[in-house]
């Protein structure tokens, strides 16, 4: 039995009283018309239809201190909760939250912790070693529990027992999957800039490490769904969104790609996920007009988030998402307004 301090079985308590299950519904409801495609606007946002200040003091918890400790994570993570309530527009939900680095800790990458005042979450080093990379394809798939593994599933295993207590809790707060990156940019963390001259040097290299972190990806989070099962094909993320499918990857090294090699080194591993975990979003930073054609036909993509806008061809990306059924999960606000009078506009499936 995990046991709660005073602070934060106030703060669960609060929470529980504060949810409105017919503002909940109502929310959730407001988001499956906006994925099937029935919202007849062009800038979806959600709105929950009553809100309730907190009667409980939030804590400023730094997430170092959070890292290191069960009782403070789940704090952290709820206080955003309680944060939520109170506004109109954010999803509920919680993650096990340590970082870019949970995949790559597992295959033995030190882990870099951020300076305490810069209350950022920590990452891992990259290997910058060939022979090393080597060295973990003969190992093969690693200790699931290795690295921040243990901290990740112990802490999922807290929420579920924790939320066992509460009924709207578990009801209407969803713990979504950690950061488990995407195969392309894990090996990128895991191994260093060097990746992309062995594209070009020893190309089967980097397919093995490709293979091992996409089947890493598979068992790990096959072993968190069994924790938290798909919530009946309507999953969240980081508090701004909803999406059909069960994951979110993150595509953000495919910026440095051309077009023929995100065919050759990421497309065909993204689609293999997404097919295995019945579809989900791809998150991208920076550029991605260049191979936005080549992801938006990938079977089982259910939406696209992506940031900075302003580094990409808007039209090239709008023609291959909204024009096409796909839509666009919290994105920027003023781009979105700024491109309202576009041939066509967003067809329903903008959200912001």
């Amino acid at each position: 039995m995990f046991k709660i301090g005073q602070e934060t079985r106030a703060l669960l308590d609060d929470i529980e009283k504060r949810i409105d299950p017919a503002a909940e519904d109502d929310f959730r409801q407001q988001w499956q018309e906006f994925l099937d495609g029935k919202f007849e606007g062009e800038i979806f946002t959600p709105c929950r239809r009553t809100v309730s200040e907190s009667a409980v003091l939030c804590r400023d918890i730094n997430i170092n201190d959070a890292i290191g400790n069960y009782e403070l994570m789940l704090a952290s993570q709820m206080e955003g909760i309680s944060r939520a309530l109170a506004g109109r527009n954010r999803v509920l939900d919680v993650r096990t939250n340590y970082g870019t680095g949970i995949l790559t800790s597992l295959f033995g990458a030190e882990i870099f912790t951020m300076p305490y005042e810069m209350n950022t979450l920590p990452t891992t080093y990259s290997l910058h070693d060939t022979d090393r990379i080597r060295a973990l394809l003969e190992k093969g798939v690693p200790d699931l529990n290795g690295g921040f593994g243990r901290q990740v599933f112990e802490m999922g295993e807290i929420y579920a027992e924790v939320f066992s207590d509460y009924p709207k809790i578990s009801r209407y707060v969803n713990v979504y999957h950690p950061d488990t990156q995407g195969p392309l940019d894990i090996c990128e963390l895991l191994w260093g800039g060097e990746m992309f001259y062995a594209m070009y040097d020893e190309p089967e290299l980097v397919h093995g490490l490709l293979r091992l972190v996409t089947d890493t990806y598979t068992a790990f989070l096959r072993k968190w769904f069994a924790l938290f099962p798909d919530r009946g094909g309507l999953n969240s993320h980081w508090g701004t969104l909803m999406h059909k499918g069960q994951i979110v990857l993150r595509d953000d090294s495919a910026m440095n790609l051309s077009p023929a090699l995100y065919d050759e080194f990421a497309r065909p591993y993204d689609a293999e996920l997404l097919q295995k975990f019945g579809g989900g979003v791809v998150h991208f930073c920076g550029r991605g007009d260049h191979y936005i054609e080549s992801l938006c036909k990938i079977p089982g993509l259910t939406g696209i988030n992506m940031s900075q806008p302003q580094y990409n061809k808007m039209e090239v990306i709008y023609q291959n998402t909204v024009d096409r059924g796909i839509p666009l999960l919290s994105f920027s606000r003023e781009q979105a307004e700024a491109d309202l009078t576009r041939p066509g506009g967003f067809h329903g499936f903008m959200n912001c």
